[in-house]
């Protein structure tokens, strides 16, 4: 990142996060661990498989196998297979097979008919027409050995867990946590647990960040309230530098006497400015303490989530070793009119309600202030505004991002 960004040229969003996808690279070493551990990491290398899966033909229904050739006429019943005891023999014409679920498919045989579907004469059964391979579970059908099950840089949940034991893998090399140290910063800011002072506030940043980053499997750590003194905040973001991936500070980011923390960061490293044209948002400032990423966020609570969501999210996830995902978006129609300037992209925050013909409606928060907090929790998601509309109006379509699909 080359030095601070001229105040009245800002980027676009797909500018910066194209900027943090070229800066940013894996920041924690691997390590193994039991696939039962594994929920929650991220895999820092891909998975193939050895197998396939099914490892050979099987049937998907209790019921009988026979040749489809012999459809025809009644079927002897010859034996059995079940799931884990083959059939050893060959299905032989007017032959069948009494077979149960998973159970591998005997030579010979190529279609199955469930049980509830035949006709039983004597040790025989009668067959109804059917498809050639009804029932039937092709080996591999499910992985292809050899194929690419997973890939580096995907968060395991249960499913892929589950992908991955069926393969006969037991342990899975994982990106250790990212580990990430978590100010906030001005002398108005007090804890929960204080009583109010003259021109005094709660930080409520911090918790907001936190939250936000257990979910994204981050090892945060929450250093506190910084002072407005640069000697002290030099200190202490040099401590935390020197035992962390990456620092993320809220406040003390703008151009007033009393924000120091631009001034500490480049006396230990460097610092870059980035206006982006969103909104809500101000410049965000990405750089380093020695070797260790920098993260300043805005101060406004509402613009410290939208500028992390949207810039430093992305970001901490490529240091983490994953794969940023785009948040899922899908699109709703506006109950509200709204002139804006055009040129930024801006994210309104809105509650959803049904409509006529199944149409969902998005209803803007009627206060909007990027200091308003309570915009954030009483609504459902963002609305996503493009740089180039100037005006909306009721009836429109737009694009929605649901609250959920960013971690909130």
């Amino acid at each position: 990142m080359a030095g601070d960004q001229h105040p009245d040229k800002p980027i676009s969003l797909a500018e910066a996060l194209a900027a943090i996808a070229q800066a940013f690279q894996p920041a924690t070493a691997a390590e193994t661990v039991p696939l039962g551990d594994a929920h929650g990491r991220i895999l820092a290398a891909d998975i193939a498989a050895s197998i396939a899966v099914p490892a050979a033909d099987n049937s998907a229904v209790d019921g009988y196998a026979f040749r489809h050739a012999d459809i025809a006429g009644p079927l002897k019943v010859v034996g059995t297979a079940a799931a884990g005891h083959p059939y050893a023999q060959s299905v032989g014409k007017g032959e069948a097979v009494r077979i149960f679920t998973g159970a591998v498919m005997p030579k010979g045989a190529d279609t199955v008919v469930p049980q509830e579907i035949v006709t039983m004469s004597g040790g025989s059964v009668v067959v109804p027409d059917l498809k050639l391979g009804a029932n039937c579970r092709l080996a591999g059908e499910d992985i292809a050995a050899g194929s690419r099950i997973r890939a580096a840089g995907e968060r395991l949940d249960a499913p892929k867990i589950g992908v991955i034991a069926s393969v006969g893998i037991a342990a899975v090399s994982v990106r250790m946590p990212l580990r990430l140290a978590v100010f906030s910063t001005g002398d108005e800011l007090i804890e929960g647990d204080t009583p109010l002072g003259p021109g005094q506030i709660y930080d409520s940043n911090r918790p907001v960040l936190l939250a936000m980053l257990k979910r994204l499997g981050i090892a945060a750590t929450d250093l506190g309230i910084l002072p407005d003194k640069q000697e002290t905040i030099a200190a202490r973001l040099a401590e935390a530098a020197a035992t962390h991936h990456a620092v993320v500070c809220s406040a003390g980011m703008s151009v007033g006497d009393e924000d120091h923390v631009k001034a500490a960061v480049r006396s230990l490293g460097a610092l870059d400015f980035w206006s982006v044209a969103i909104k809500p948002g101000r410049p965000i400032a990405i750089g380093r303490i020695a070797d260790t990423p920098f993260f300043g966020l805005p101060g406004n609570p509402v613009a410290m989530i939208v500028t992390f969501q949207t810039i430093v999210r992305p970001a901490l996830l490529r240091l983490a070793g994953a794969i940023p995902v785009e948040p899922r978006r899908f699109p709703v129609t506006a109950d509200f009119r709204l002139a804006r300037r055009a040129g930024k992209r801006e994210f309104l925050r809105c509650s959803l309600h049904p409509g006529d013909g199944h149409i969902l409606f998005a209803r803007r928060f009627e206060r909007g202030g990027s200091g308003v907090l309570s915009s954030v929790a009483d609504s459902e998601g963002l609305l996503e505004v493009a740089e180039d509309i100037a005006e909306i109006t009721p009836g429109m379509t737009v694009p929605f991002i649901p609250f959920s699909s960013l971690g909130l």
